[in-house]
């Protein structure tokens, strides 16, 4: 109705935040817009709003999460097993603080958080790579939560790989190290990477994040059938560049989010030499 329309107008130039209507099935029988939007939605508009003066306000972060898909043919691909949850968690408790958030994703099965200033999807590492260093140059942080397939196929096949033998060898190449790529390069922006490790966690992530000259690496233990990939649960184990650690205890993703930026926070403060 136009008398509806106009007083919409006449608050969003107030400034008022106008959610919905979703588009779906209506009491009329008809398809279009006029649903109410489903709870998680209304919870992602609501977080944006009270998080315009969080304490990551006037941020731009970048979040990566999902893994990746290096083609073997044009049905077939070598990836892993991440859910995104992770990533996707920490992009939407990122919006909830203020923080400019652009999520770079591989291919997941979740929604995207509401509140993103950017959302881009890419399939392989390669696409990752290219939409991450393409914009470097206006963030402060990086938070690398994206499972990004160590190898690829040297050369995909064009066509369909016929079923004509019983077996198959691929040649495998490494993918762009992303984390590396940043580290080499990131003055002093805050560096966040995860490592999926499976024995000698604190060995191994200690010389990870000295390699790859990162503020913090996030490591999981992905051996663990009750945490990590697809569980909406996680136990991590905070590195820092010192070298000391920290674990948390069993908690949600949405939970072990919030602690994470709450470290991030942290390191943007000290840098900024305030307490």
């Amino acid at each position: 109705n136009p008398a509806t329309q106009e007083n919409l107008q006449k608050l969003r130039q107030r400034g008022v935040h106008i959610a919905g209507p979703a588009l779906g099935h209506l009491a009329s029988g008809q398809v279009g817009p006029g649903r109410l939007l489903e709870p998680a939605e209304l919870i992602g508009h609501i977080r944006t709003i009270l998080g315009r003066t969080g304490d990551l306000a006037g941020k731009t972060i970048v979040v990566t999460a999902g893994g990746t898909q290096e083609p073997i043919d044009p049905v077939r691909v070598v990836t892993n097993l991440s859910s995104g949850k992770m990533g996707y968690a920490l992009a939407a408790a990122a919006v909830g603080r203020g923080g400019r958030v652009i999520l770079i994703s591989g291919p997941v099965t979740i929604p995207a958080p509401i509140g993103l200033s950017q959302y881009v999807s890419v399939s392989t590492a390669a696409e990752m790579r290219d939409a991450v260093m393409s914009r470097l140059g206006e963030v402060e942080v990086v938070i690398k939560a994206a499972a990004v397939a160590d190898f690829r196929p040297q050369k995909a096949a064009r066509g369909k790989i016929k079923k004509d033998t019983t077996s198959l060898s691929l040649a495998l190449e490494r993918t762009p190290d992303i984390l590396a790529e940043i580290g080499a390069v990131k003055e002093d922006r805050i560096l966040v990477g995860f490592a999926a490790e499976t024995d000698n966690l604190l060995e191994n992530a200690r010389r990870k994040i000295k390699e790859k000259n990162l503020d913090l690496l996030v490591v999981n233990d992905v051996g663990r059938p009750d945490i990590g990939f697809h569980s909406d649960y996680n136990q991590v184990t905070f590195v820092y560049a010192d070298g000391t650690s920290e674990e948390t205890p069993r908690l949600l993703k949405t939970e072990i989010a919030g602690i994470i930026l709450d470290r991030v926070a942290s390191l943007i403060s000290r840098r900024r030499g305030r307490p």
